[in-house]
């Protein structure tokens, strides 16, 4: 049992933030080649990203995996980036971030 899941569930969850997560990222993508902002998908595409990124962290290990490294190198990007566009406005030197 994950969070009172079971591990299936738990599994499928993570499988659908992760697919929320390209979907909205390939729209967001084709708004920045179209020159179009569009915010709320940026915001669904990094909430769905923190989500997937914690998310890894729920299933059992006895030991630090690859998946565990890529998970906490994308929440410090994440915690860099997230700031930058919601804080700062990307404003200065913030918006090459």
């Amino acid at each position: 049992m994950i969070l009172g899941m079971s591990t299936a569930t738990y599994t499928f969850l993570r499988v659908l933030i992760s697919l929320i997560g390209i979907g909205s990222g390939l729209v967001v993508m084709f708004g920045f080649i179209t020159g179009k902002r569009l915010d709320t998908l940026t915001a669904v595409f990094l909430t769905t990203r923190v989500l997937t990124s914690v998310t890894v962290f729920g299933f059992p290990f006895d030991h630090l995996l690859p998946s565990h490294k890529l998970g906490i190198i994308s929440l410090v990007v994440l915690a860099i980036a997230i700031p930058a566009r919601y804080v700062f406005h990307l404003a200065g030197s913030w918006r090459w971030i």
